[in-house]
């Protein structure tokens, strides 16, 4: 029998833990477009891989679910550069070991990912009819209100922008999540509602991306 393979150590881009989906955003993760997989319920937590080479990600998810295999996994993508794994599940220590057993198996830290970097943040008041029409015919979640507030972010890398949106709902519920881009060059949020609500919301982001440590690009 040939010997077992080590796993080739590749570049670790995004790993991150999101505990207690939100009602809005675990809804987004569970569209068709979104989740291929498993859909994930609000409250549980999910775990966020990204890596290179693409095809790296197969790995992880096999060390994933050989650590557990009572996780779900929702999203599988594996684009030009890059693989995305998202895993969830309801026991958040058991979701946290597998990642340990991710890293390990891949000989990488979590240190060892990017740090997240905010490219453009802007809060856009009493949106207009038309600039509304508009977003609302290219959003993947729910629709924004003429008259509204419009918050827009956009970060690298791409993932970040799922625990952007996660942070913003948890502090302000009554915030709408327009759409979420967390795959690909750049991650982008759009939320609306009112001016209180999304200044609190970008607030938190703005916190919570800044505690995460990571390499500089």
């Amino acid at each position: 029998m040939p010997a077992a393979r080590a796993a080739a150590k590749g570049e670790l881009r995004v790993f991150l833990t999101i505990e207690s989906l939100e009602p809005q955003f675990a809804a987004y993760m569970g569209t068709p477009t979104r989740a291929r997989g498993y859909p994930p319920y609000a409250g549980q937590h999910a775990l966020i891989i990204e890596v290179a080479p693409g095809l790296m990600i197969e790995r992880v998810m096999d060390l994933a679910l050989k650590a557990d295999p009572d996780l779900e996994p929702g999203i599988l993508f594996v684009e030009r550069q890059f693989g995305i794994l998202e895993i969830h599940g309801s026991d958040k220590e058991k979701l946290l070991a597998a990642g340990r057993a991710v890293l390990k198996g891949l000989g990488l830290t979590e240190g060892d990912q990017l740090a997240p970097r905010i490219l453009f943040t802007d809060v856009i008041e009493n949106i207009a009819d038309q600039h509304a029409v508009i977003i609302n015919r290219n959003r993947q979640a729910s629709m924004v209100m003429p008259g509204e507030t419009l918050l827009v972010c956009e970060m690298v890398p791409a993932l970040y922008a799922a625990i952007a949106a996660n942070v913003a709902e948890k502090v302000a519920p009554a915030l709408t999540l327009v759409d979420v881009q967390m795959i690909g060059a750049a991650g982008r949020l759009y939320m609306s509602g009112r001016t209180a609500d999304v200044e609190r919301g970008l607030a938190e982001i703005e916190r919570v991306l800044a505690g995460i440590e990571g390499r500089k690009a």
